[in-house]
């Protein structure tokens, strides 16, 4: 599929070679939407911090400096720059809670897939039946609920819990994949990825964030759900280019551009390039179709698909700097 001339190819910036990967992306990514933060971005992770204390998760050793490393705050507010002080602080808790949940689930995951399903069953049931949590995680997870079905409508935090429970239900295909690498085809990497993001379960929140809810026609608009669809994927894809380096060498599969790069049996700065290919494609469609659906939108389904275009930016922004995937300057751009 690839050479090495055009590798170096796509690997040039006005004619002079770019020197990391992260150079690499920058170059080629296409990125249409501003930079923003939110001003409420410091208060955001002063809470984090004491919610974590609270409900015991930063009791277990590799937290802190785990999350030292991810910044949930920073990344709440790259994604979520145009909410209010509370919105946000509700988004970072649970950017915060899943990278916990995550990194727990992979570290079981890997030693089978079965061990998740403890674990998992739990969530469900909280989110699905609202059980009460018999563990720290099940309680953080109660407390987020309870959060959010104090700020949402009952609509909204119905649609917030059933986003989540395809977040928790993802995890578990994920640990499969890991299990049976070798069936393991760049399709399914990418629907395992699209739940695995958990990006969607935070759309109900912005639907909050606007004077009222939207119309049940917006709510169940065909181009509106493939908005959504859409920029999750781009937000997403967009983080694994920047972390497929730590992944690869943690032997992570469900990654884009690593997934690309196993399909053309190709370099990691190929991989990537072929991955940054679709997330443009994507980019572009989501642009066209917003334009076609805006006129259709109340100024509430505007502010809501904002809130999509925040994770698109936002996961760039903060991907690109966070020292979680740092390793991504240590990789020439060029093989």
């Amino acid at each position: 599929m690839s050479t090495t001339h055009e590798e170096i190819t796509h690997g040039l910036q006005d004619g002079m070679p770019v020197s990391s990967l992260r150079d690499l992306i920058d170059g080629n990514l296409r990125m249409p939407f501003p930079f923003q933060r939110n001003p409420d971005e410091a208060e955001a992770a002063a809470g984090v911090d004491a919610w974590l204390s609270e409900w015991g998760l930063t009791d277990e050793p590799d937290v802190p400096a785990m999350i030292a490393r991810t910044r949930p705050a920073e990344l709440a507010s790259c994604t979520s720059p145009a909410v209010d002080a509370g919105i946000l602080q509700i988004v970072a808790r649970q950017i915060a809670y899943q990278f916990v949940f995550d990194d727990l689930a992979e570290d079981l995951g890997r030693r089978s897939p079965a061990t998740l399903l403890p674990m998992l069953c739990e969530s469900v049931e909280i989110l699905r039946d609202g059980r009460p949590p018999s563990t720290p995680l099940g309680a953080a997870l109660a407390d987020l609920l309870r959060q959010v079905r104090e700020r949402c409508t009952p609509a909204q935090a119905a649609r917030w819990a059933s986003k989540s429970r395809e977040y928790v239900h993802g995890l578990l295909y994920e640990a499969v994949a890991q299990d049976q690498p070798s069936l393991l085809r760049t399709c399914d990497c990418a629907s395992i990825r699209s739940l695995t993001a958990g990006v969607e379960p935070f759309y109900p929140l912005y639907e909050a964030a606007q004077p009222c809810e939207l119309t049940a026609a917006e709510v169940h608009h065909p181009g509106l759900r493939r908005l959504s669809r859409l920029s999750a994927d781009a937000a997403v894809w967009t983080a694994d280019l920047f972390s497929a380096v730590k992944e690869q060498r943690s032997g992570e599969m469900i990654n884009l551009a690593l997934a690309r790069q196993r399909e053309h049996r190709c370099s990691l700065q190929t991989g990537v390039l072929l991955a940054i290919r679709q997330i443009n494609d994507t980019i572009q469609e989501f642009l066209s179709l917003y334009e076609e659906v805006e006129p259709e939108l109340s100024p509430a389904g505007i502010g809501y698909v904002q809130g999509m275009i925040g994770w698109i930016r936002g996961c760039y922004d903060w991907s690109r700097t966070v020292p979680r995937y740092a390793d991504v300057v240590s990789v020439p751009a060029v093989p």
